[in-house]
């Protein structure tokens, strides 16, 4: 039974303020039929539909909860979409169909594959990462139609990777994340594999290596963009938690005795914690940061090294050098550091600390 026709009928005789047995005589019908429609136990038939329609001055789709959907292009990506926000298992039918209407269209194409990609993860399903794979290939094909930023024969290349992953076919996988790997942006997926699934230990530590740098160098600017929020909000607690966490990442990652090339940056993270703590009106531990930022900054600058080998758990890997605008040293760092900070008594703090012996 259709219970969208039983409560539609209900709503509508109500609208109109009709009783069960006014909306029977104006049908010619028994009160018990339309107690049987509202109820859901029974229909009515075709014409007597049209009827309803017209004594309720609507159609017939509207009266059976019907909504005719578009199939223009915009339209049916948008629902593709929509069904694969909602993890919605019908999107691999309209998907079909959709391909069949728009076969070269490269969003309609897109969408489809990801359809595909997630059931196939979500399920276990190989016929559907393969499938998966087919249109992402044909997707590559279309990107010229690309219009989101977002989407790119990199992004496309890697969800690949990962449905041969999934089907167990790792050297294809590895195979595309290394033929698409811009600046080592792949580097921690393949060394990854190479070390879970390919049994090829030597070659993972090398590009693991390569992978850790380039995380350490990004947390680098992702704690300095979160500082630049919160000291613009005055928020000065959240600057320090987030700086004594990244100072505690890369302690970890020295070696004993050791200078590296994060050591200049965590100098300069040192001098704004200590700024933080001033604002929050404690000078002692403010001093001690800025103790510590003098301290990290003369190791350095006795012996600067800005090769990745420094760095605890890193091998040998092929871009050794590190390059920065920080500074010809690491105590001019600090020094540009308190500075652009405009805090006077954490420069004068800074003075102090620089002209004792």
């Amino acid at each position: 039974m259709n219970i969208t026709l039983s409560e539609n009928i209900r709503a509508h005789r109500r609208a109109h303020s009709l009783t069960q047995q006014q909306l029977a005589d104006a049908l010619g019908v028994t009160v018990g039929a339309v107690y049987k429609w509202e109820a859901n136990l029974s229909a009515p038939d075709l014409t007597l539909l049209v009827e309803l329609a017209d004594l309720f001055d609507t159609s017939v789709d509207v009266l059976l909860g019907y909504h005719v959907k578009s199939n223009k292009q915009a339209d049916t990506a948008a629902r593709l979409r929509e069904c694969l926000q909602n993890r919605d298992t019908d999107g691999l039918a309209e998907a079909e169909k959709a391909l069949l209407r728009y076969p070269n269209c490269f969003d309609i194409v897109y969408q489809s594959a990801m359809l595909y990609y997630l059931f196939g993860l979500m399920s276990d399903e190989k016929p559907r990462l393969r499938r998966s794979i087919e249109l992402m290939e044909r997707a590559r094909l279309l990107l010229g139609q690309n219009t989101d930023p977002k989407i790119s024969e990199f992004s496309i290349t890697y969800d690949m990777a990962g449905a041969y992953s999934e089907l167990g076919e790792e050297e294809k996988a590895l195979e595309l994340l290394k033929s698409n790997n811009p600046r080592g942006i792949n580097d921690d997926v393949i060394g990854q594999s190479l070390a879970a699934f390919c049994n090829r230990p030597e070659e993972a530590v090398e590009v693991l290596s390569s992978a850790l740098v380039s995380v350490s160098a990004m947390l680098i600017r992702i704690v300095s963009g979160f500082l630049n929020v919160y000291f613009k909000r005055d928020d000065y607690a959240s600057g320090a938690s987030i700086l004594k966490l990244a100072l505690d990442y890369f302690a970890g990652l020295k070696t004993d005795g050791k200078s590296n090339l994060f050591d200049k940056p965590c100098a300069a993270f040192y001098a704004g914690l200590a700024h933080a703590q001033m604002k929050l009106g404690r000078p002692d531990e403010a001093r001690g940061s800025l103790l510590a930022a003098k301290k990290l900054a003369e190791e350095f600058d006795r012996n600067p090294d800005y090769s990745a080998d420094s760095l605890r758990f890193v091998s040998t890997v092929k871009q050794q050098t590190a390059f920065d605008s920080l500074g010809s040293t690491a105590a001019e760092t600090v020094s540009k550091t308190v500075n652009s900070l405009e805090n006077e008594s954490l420069s004068r703090m800074w003075e102090e600390i620089t002209s004792e012996e």
